[in-house]
């Protein structure tokens, strides 16, 4: 920070100031600075204490290069808690550095992991340079000599790569001849897997190929798996939940459930949101009830739909603005002011490619909360009322819903628009892990319409074949459905079957 001169005295004229800025100091000179040169509250010095102490246990002292995932989570749940107590105005900031891609440190440090990984590619190698000498030997013989010995050559090399796995064997080879189209079989024909009449030359790929496929191969199953229900949708109306349990809110909200909730969102980690607008308050409930915290709203909030893991936005009753709240800490980040008059007495709000969605008289408009403009309008048939985002969907209803049975949808890909006629005006929707939707109507009945919008059929879920005014939220990570509805006046927390 400073340059001593050629003075043989010590007095402080020997020294003069470096022109440095804040980047030019490393965290530990800052800390010592804010620690005894600034007025800080004792709860500020005791986040700036912590957050250094974050840094010489995790970073600076860390003599294993690494975390495990547990001490991550906790670790970064602590870190957004305290930094957003210096100062709110980062969270930006801290998503950012969440979703970051490879900096040079990273980099390096994964390029000194990837020599452990060479050591295991060798193996594959000198398995492979075996395999095909064996081959060679009986390539006279016939196919199915040959293709028995590929069959217990294969079974060494995954055992080599630490994957012996029977019951893997055998998704493998239900991925290769099922599920996987023609180009992707084409392709990995390509990258070095043998048919019978190849040649020996063939035998032989490059190594780097072979692994590179296998990992594909590996990473298909993990996405099929996880997509199961994708890949089989359900059938129309079939009961697809059961009951688990009652959760009764009127010890938080009071008698009149229903009229004091104007809408429930659930997170990825099963918490829900609710809006209470009569108590000016969003309510932060977890399903099995062992948890309640609130956040005071300075205003009524009306709707809410989940940003991320831990954010929601919320729509304001009289007002054009949506305010942003992180509901781990219970802090408001931003309010953004919309130019749009139909907001003005209450608007619905969901959210769209990482975009929210607000509804404005005879349109929809498309906000970037990071630059918390509107980036698209989206001219619309009717008021558009009770929104819900899907995939890269927009649906909604009429919001004078009474005399149109139309549940309307705009596809964000095509620039397109859609609707289909149900039994009675639609109220609320959700849209379940198959990518189709249970729509509560006006006349109490759960239409289970297909994921393409052309049919529908009455669900027959025991729970929700009467549902009239209700809120509901569906969670595919979770698989669990919540309903609030007026004939029980409790939330019901279903589980997927």
């Amino acid at each position: 920070m400073y340059t001593a001169g050629s003075k043989k005295h010590n007095c402080h004229c020997k020294y003069t100031a470096n022109p440095i800025s804040l980047n030019d100091l490393d965290l530990t000179l800052l800390s010592l600075i804010l620690l005894n040169c600034c007025s800080l509250s004792s709860n500020e010095g005791t986040l700036i204490s912590d957050l250094r102490e974050f840094k010489n246990n995790f970073l600076s002292h860390n003599t294993d290069g690494a975390i495990s995932e547990t001490e991550y989570s906790t670790l970064w749940t602590d870190l957004t808690s305290y930094v957003l107590q210096l100062d709110p105005s980062k969270q930006n900031d801290l998503v950012i550095i969440q979703n970051r891609p490879l900096d040079e440190s990273l980099c390096q440090y994964y390029v000194t992991s990837l020599l452990d990984v060479h050591v295991i590619l060798e193996k594959i190698d000198t398995k492979i340079d075996a395999t095909s000498a064996e081959i060679r030997t009986t390539i006279a013989n016939s196919n199915t000599e040959v293709m028995e010995t590929i069959g217990a050559k294969t079974f060494e090399l995954l055992a080599t790569m630490g994957i012996n796995n029977v019951v893997l064997m055998a998704k493998i080879e239900e991925v290769l001849q099922n599920m996987i189209c023609q180009r992707c079989k084409r392709n990995i024909h390509d990258q070095g897997f043998i048919h019978c009449n190849e040649t020996t030359e063939a035998v032989k790929p490059n190594v780097s190929k072979v692994v590179s496929t296998v990992i594909s191969i590996l990473l298909s199953i993990h996405f099929l798996e996880k997509q199961e229900g994708l890949l089989q949708p359900y059938k129309l109306g079939q009961s697809l939940f059961t009951l688990h349990h009652h959760v009764d809110l009127t010890s938080v909200v009071g008698e009149n459930v229903l009229g004091e909730v104007s809408n429930i969102v659930m997170m990825e980690d099963g918490r829900l949101v609710i809006c209470l607008p009569h108590q000016d308050t969003l309510l932060i409930y977890y399903t099995d009830g062992s948890q309640v915290n609130r956040i005071d709203v300075q205003g009524v909030p009306w709707c809410v739909t989940a940003v991320n893991n831990f954010t929601v936005a919320v729509t304001l009753v009289r007002s054009n603005c949506i305010e942003i709240y992180d509901i781990n800490n219970k802090l408001k980040l931003k309010s953004i002011s919309i130019s749009a008059p139909g907001m003005w007495w209450w608007s619905d709000i969901t959210t769209i490619n990482s975009k929210l969605v607000v509804e404005d008289d005879d349109r929809l408009l498309i906000i970037d909360h990071q630059t918390r403009e509107a980036v698209q309008t989206i001219q619309t048939d009717c008021f558009p009322y009770r929104l819900h985002g899907s995939g890269d969907r927009i649906f909604y209803c009429d919001e004078f819903c009474k005399y149109n049975n139309k549940l309307y949808w705009y596809h964000y890909t095509d620039d397109s628009h859609h609707n289909l006629s149900l039994p009675s005006p639609p109220w609320r929707m959700t849209t379940l892990r198959d990518g189709s939707l249970y729509v509560v109507c006006e006349d109490g009945s759960v239409q289970h319409v297909s994921s393409d919008g052309k049919q529908y059929t009455t669900a027959t879920t025991k729970e929700l074949k009467t549902l009239s005014w209700i809120c509901l939220s569906y969670n595919s990570k979770q698989r669990k459905l919540v309903t609030i509805s007026n004939l029980s006046g409790k939330l019901n927390v279903l589980y997927e079957n």
